[in-house]
């Protein structure tokens, strides 16, 4: 899976950063990353904003009439505060550069990480990865959120939800919004998605705690999850 061993991984703020900053979590992710590194495995992980990211969006609304382009641009800098922590956590191994515009890095080089953020306004993380990949020559990309699965509906407000393990992307997108707005909850968001379709580029939606989970989507053998093409 992934061409040559290299992996697009959109890591979700909600699991990094869902209320404070998940320590436990991030530690055993990059001890893990580390592992998989040693094996030969390189990764661009590019991370979301979490939960602060949307409290300040909200605060934004309750005292102005922000723009969305306004929001967007909080989310987006709220993601890079996130990478630069990831950033940090992996020292060496990383590029000491943050991918935060396409283009501004064009290989791994020496480096088996690179972390990212996000882009521009209207564009999510989900976005940028899809993009990285693409730009990447890399097949697919691996979301790990808080979500396990795509489900027929919003599963947290609805208990007749039913997970989905495997869909094409032109079904994905008759069950999310069509419109991205700031803070959009869904798994993969609907440009991203438009984009994937179009430069046939495969997602696995996975539970991002799950590292037992994730190793067996790096092998490439049956995981938890929902495989969107």
């Amino acid at each position: 899976m992934g061409k040559e061993n290299k992996f697009v991984i959109s890591l979700g703020g909600s699991v990094a950063v869902p209320e404070d900053i998940n320590t436990s979590f991030l530690k055993r992710f990059s001890n893990f990353i580390k592992e998989e590194v040693k094996n030969g495995k390189k990764f661009i992980i590019v991370i979301g904003g979490g939960k602060i990211s949307r409290k300040y969006q909200k605060a934004l609304g309750e005292i102005s009439k922000a723009s969305d382009e306004e929001k967007d641009w909080i989310g987006i800098k709220t993601t890079e505060l996130n990478s630069l922590l990831l950033k940090a956590i992996f020292l060496e191994l990383a590029n000491p550069i943050i991918f935060n515009s396409r283009f501004k890095i064009k290989s791994f080089g020496r480096y088996p990480i690179i972390i990212g953020c996000g882009w521009k306004p209207g564009w999510s993380t989900d976005f940028v990865a899809v993009q990285i990949a693409s730009d990447f020559k890399i097949d697919r990309i691996i979301n790990l959120g808080k979500s396990d699965y795509v489900y027929t509906d919003d599963f947290e407000n609805n208990s007749k939800a039913q997970p989905i393990e495997k869909i094409s992307w032109s079904e994905y997108l008759k069950i999310i919004p069509n419109k991205w707005t700031p803070g959009l909850g869904a798994p993969i968001d609907p440009i991203a998605a438009r984009l994937a379709k179009k430069n046939k580029i495969q997602a696995i939606v996975a539970p991002g705690e799950n590292l037992k989970n994730f190793q067996k989507i790096l092998l490439g053998e049956p995981f938890a999850g929902t495989l969107i093409s």
